[in-house]
């Protein structure tokens, strides 16, 4: 992998799993739109952030999304990807899950120290599949783009390394 500059990883099905009951955390997120007159049955959380953003209240549902990573993170499994981060070229970590979650997740793992850089969620304006938080992890270990892997699990992964001009990897 030392073909490219810089080598930037998706988190959660990348390098450590978290442990989140998903369906919990809409549950809950539905619940607290509910009681501000929001219908959210069948939404997903993506959804309900926006719809959350539409009426004043986005912090709440991402403080709901975020305990739930937080107490993931501390329960979550180290995946094998984790083993083989790169020490010859700068890595980052730019991930849908909220910026606290990823480091302690990568604290938990003892992996903290390869990772110069970490983006979540909640780090820049936007979220995956946008490019700009790719861009950004990249920008700030200093490399172009075009020299620059993304490895990740998904498809949004993959749209959004397009989307950004890197290179890209499923594990």
């Amino acid at each position: 992998m030392t073909e490219y500059d810089a080598i930037v990883y998706d988190l959660d099905g990348t390098l450590v799993h978290l442990d989140v009951d998903w369906d919990e955390v809409a549950q809950d997120g539905a619940t607290f739109l509910e009681s501000k007159g929001v219908d959210a049955d069948g939404v997903d959380l993506w959804a309900m952030l926006e719809m959350a953003a539409e009426i004043g209240e986005r912090d709440a549902i991402e403080g709901i999304i975020s305990e739930y990573e937080c107490r993931g993170a501390e329960q979550s499994t180290r995946l094998p990807t984790a083993d083989d981060l790169p020490q010859m070229v700068p890595v980052a970590v730019c991930s849908l899950n909220c910026e606290q979650a990823c480091r302690l997740a990568l604290e938990q793992h003892d992996i903290a120290e390869y990772v110069e850089v970490v983006i979540g969620r909640d780090t820049v304006p936007t979220e995956k599949p946008d490019p700009e938080p790719l861009l950004t992890a990249v920008q700030r270990l200093g490399v172009d783009p075009d020299r620059s892997l993304f490895i990740g699990d998904s498809e949004r992964d993959e749209l959004t390394a397009q989307r950004a001009g890197t290179a890209y990897r499923y594990v």
